[in-house]
């Protein structure tokens, strides 16, 4: 058997005044973005655990070194998982330069044990 990638989710998120700082709640609302538009039952229809799964999580945020990586694991409802954050999203500041808003995108890749 072999791990194979089986759906891949993508989604959005934002922190509207995160002031450059919460990059982990942006990436949190974006896999839940990805994650909650879905219902997955591919894993049911081939008479697997929904716990089987594996899922791949990668962040993209301004500042990924901030991004609180057991936060973002923690969103998934099933199945065990990785977070690999790196550099992306955007920073927009307001006109103050006083604070921002940060946006980051999430991709996460889901994998069943396949013949």
């Amino acid at each position: 058997m072999a791990w194979k990638r089986v759906v891949t989710e993508i989604g959005m998120g934002t922190d509207i005044r995160g002031g450059g700082d919460d990059n982990t709640k942006a990436a949190v609302r974006a896999l839940r973005d990805a994650l909650w538009h879905n219902s997955l039952s591919v894993a049911a229809a081939l008479g697997l655990d929904v716990d089987s799964m594996r899922v791949e999580v990668t962040i993209g945020a301004p500042k990924p070194d901030t991004v609180d990586k057991a936060a973002v694991l923690a969103v998934l409802p099933h199945g065990t998982g990785t977070v690999n954050v790196v550099q992306g999203g955007l920073e927009i500041p307001n006109d103050a330069g006083t604070d921002s808003t940060i946006m980051a995108s999430a991709a996460a890749v889901v994998r069943l044990d396949l013949p």
